[in-house]
C-alpha cells in the first residue's frame, strides 16, 4: 500500500483519463484500470466533446467527468486543470486506449514513488497484436523489457505516475500542442527531479496511423521538439534520419518476413520525417518571433484524425 507521511486523508492518487470518441477502447482500459490490485485511486475523465457514446461507457464506472469543448483541447493546458482539480498526492495518467496488462501493473508503476527512489515513473508499452511490422521495431527500441529506457524518451505519458508535488514545481507547457511528455520529463532532468522507466509496468497501446495521421503526430512533434531542444536543425539532418530509419525498416521487416512493409517503408518514412521538418520549421519561427498562438499544431493534427 502506498503510504506518505504527511498524513493525507482520502484517496492517494487521482487517475486522469482523457478522452474523445474512444468508445471503441475505453471499456478495455478502464476495465484493465479497475482491475488492478492498487485500488487506492479516483479516476476523473476528461472529455473533450465525445459524440460516440464513450461518456456512456464512462459512466458506468464510478468517476468524475470534466468536460471541455473540442477547441479547448490543448495537451499540456488541459493536463495543468486536471491535475489542479485533483486533491490527491500522487497523479496517475492513463490514455484512454491504453490497457494495463496484468493486475499489478498500476502497483508497479506506483513502487518507485512509494520508496522515494523517483518523484515520477511510466511504464512499458507493448504494441498491439495488430501492429505493424515497423510500430513493433520502434516500440522495442523504445520501450526495452529490461534496464532504462533510451536516453531521448525522459518520460511517456500513456501511462506514467508523478507526485503531484512535482507538477506543482513543474507544471505542463503550453509553448507547442504535443509532446507534453517528452517536455517535461526532459525539463524535470534538468532540474534533477527523479523519473523511473518501470518496464515491469506493462501496457498494450499503439497505432497503425494512416499517413495523414503520421504526418499530423510527426508535424506536431517536430514543432515541440523546436522548444524542447533548441538546437540547429537542417534539411540535410533530415535527409540522414531518413536514410537511418529506412535502413532499421529494412533490417526489421526482412526479419518478419514482411515484404509488403519494406515496399510501405520508403513512402512512410518520407512523409514521417517530412512532417518533421515541417512542423520544426514552424516551431523555430514561432521561438524567434515569440508567437504564443499554437493553433496551427492542433489544426494540423486534429484534422487528420477526425477527417
Amino acid at each position: 500500500m502506498l503510504t506518505l507521511a504527511d498524513g493525507h486523508v482520502g484517496p492517494l492518487v487521482t487517475v486522469i483519463v482523457r478522452t474523445k470518441n474512444s468508445r471503441d477502447t475505453i471499456a478495455q482500459a478502464l476495465n484493465g484500470l479497475f482491475s488492478q490490485t492498487f485500488q487506492d485511486f479516483e479516476l476523473l475523465v476528461v472529455d473533450s466533446g465525445s459524440t460516440d457514446g464513450t461518456l456512456d461507457v464512462v459512466s458506468s464506472y464510478p468517476c468524475e467527468i470534466l468536460r471541455i469543448e473540442a477547441h479547448e483541447y490543448y495537451p499540456g493546458p488541459v493536463l495543468n486543470r486536471a491535475i489542479a482539480r485533483s486533491a490527491t498526492p500522487v497523479v496517475v495518467l492513463q490514455n484512454s486506449d491504453v490497457v494495463p496488462l496484468g493486475v499489478h501493473a498500476l502497483e508497479r508503476l506506483l513502487e518507485p514513488l512509494r520508496s522515494g527512489r523517483a518523484q515520477a515513473s511510466f511504464a512499458r508499452q507493448r504494441p498491439r497484436p495488430e501492429a505493424h511490422t515497423w510500430v513493433r521495431a520502434d516500440y522495442e527500441r523504445a520501450f526495452p523489457a529490461q534496464g532504462p529506457a533510451p536516453a531521448w524518451l525522459p518520460y511517456s505519458l500513456p501511462l506514467a505516475a508523478m507526485l503531484k508535488s512535482s507538477w506543482l514545481d513543474q507544471p505542463f507547457y503550453d509553448d507547442a500542442w504535443g509532446s507534453e511528455d517528452t517536455e517535461w520529463g526532459t525539463r524535470a532532468r534538468e532540474r534533477g527531479i527523479r523519473i523511473e522507466y518501470v518496464p515491469e509496468a506493462e501496457v498494450m497501446h499503439s497505432h497503425n496511423y494512416t499517413l495523414a495521421q503520421l504526418y499530423g503526430r510527426r508535424f506536431i512533434e517536430g514543432e515541440a521538439d523546436a522548444f524542447i531542444v533548441p538546437r540547429p536543425h537542417s534539411a540535410l539532418a533530415t535527409l540522414g534520419r531518413l536514410a537511418g530509419s529506412l535502413k532499421s525498416d529494412l533490417e526489421a521487416h526482412l526479419k518478419a518476413g514482411d515484404l509488403r512493409g519494406i515496399l510501405a517503408s520508403p513512402g512512410r518514412r518520407a512523409v514521417y520525417h517530412w512532417a518533421y521538418h515541417k512542423g520544426r520549421r514552424l516551431g523555430e519561427r514561432r521561438a524567434r518571433t515569440g508567437d504564443r498562438d499554437a493553433s496551427t499544431g492542433q489544426k494540423v493534427v486534429l484534422d487528420r484524425y477526425e477527417a
